[in-house]
């Protein structure tokens, strides 16, 4: 038996990485899980967890800056599901560049689908959230939100954004028994990491006191504590998970 056996959650951003991982934790845990990325067949690897978890699964398509696509997903999860109890905002772009280059276009993409993503899909799940008078959002904001990064402006910015937006819709949401926290990751091993340069990646460590890069498995674990019975005395909470890097 999972500690949140029979509960409902959707996972944006949820193909590969810390989504895929956030989205099998709580498979694990005994959610069905709605999955959504921008292209459906992106899901496939992340569904197959999901499944192998012995829980139900739907994938849906949509790009999470757009209201119409972000109101028929969760339509989508309530028709084929019948409750939402779980939303992880979880999607999320970067292009990095310093201020000075940075296009109109590129600080657009960002702010679209980082923070008006995370503002559409709370908007929409809080609907059926407040009619049950229970559930749990949470939004994966990051450390660079609350000390910023030189070519990550954008970035900074719309993250910075995520978790005003998380303190707001708490304090809106509270009364009807519904969370809002976030998560604030530091560096995460992903495709990215891998791919910087050794002596970047060193500098990188050298400013972690656990000296270490995070895993994704290392987010999803307070995805999971966020959105579960255990911290249900808590909302408007940023929790960093950074190593260390990062001390509030």
């Amino acid at each position: 038996m999972g500690q949140m056996d029979g509960k409902v959650a959707l996972v944006t951003g949820a193909a590969r990485g810390i989504g895929q991982s956030i989205a099998r934790k709580l498979a694990e845990a005994g959610c069905d899980v709605a999955l959504c990325d921008l292209k459906a067949e992106w899901l496939a690897e992340t569904a197959g967890l999901v499944e192998a978890a012995g829980r139900k699964v739907k994938c849906f398509e949509a790009d999470v800056s757009q209201a119409a696509a972000v109101d028929a997903v969760v339509n989508g999860v309530m028709e084929a599901f019948g409750k939402l109890d779980v939303l992880v905002n979880n999607a999320g772009i970067t292009k990095d560049t310093l201020m000075i280059r940075m296009s109109e276009q590129d600080w657009d993409a960002v702010l679209d689908v980082n923070l008006k993503g995370t503002f559409l899909f709370t908007k929409a799940a809080a609907r059926p959230m407040m009619k049950q008078r229970s559930g749990a959002i949470v939004n994966v904001a990051s450390i660079i939100g609350l000390i910023g990064n030189a070519g990550q402006c954008n970035y900074a910015a719309s993250k910075a954004g995520v978790i005003a937006v998380t303190k707001s819709a708490a304090k809106e949401l509270a009364s009807r028994n519904v969370r809002v926290n976030a998560v604030a990751p530091g560096f995460i091993q992903t495709r990215m990491t891998d791919a910087l340069p050794e002596e970047v990646r060193k500098k990188m460590l050298d400013a972690i006191p656990m000296g270490r890069f995070g895993q994704p498995d290392d987010v999803a674990d307070v995805v999971l504590f966020l959105a579960g019975n255990a911290s249900s005395y808590m909302t408007g909470q940023v929790l960093t998970v950074c190593g260390g890097m990062v001390m509030q």
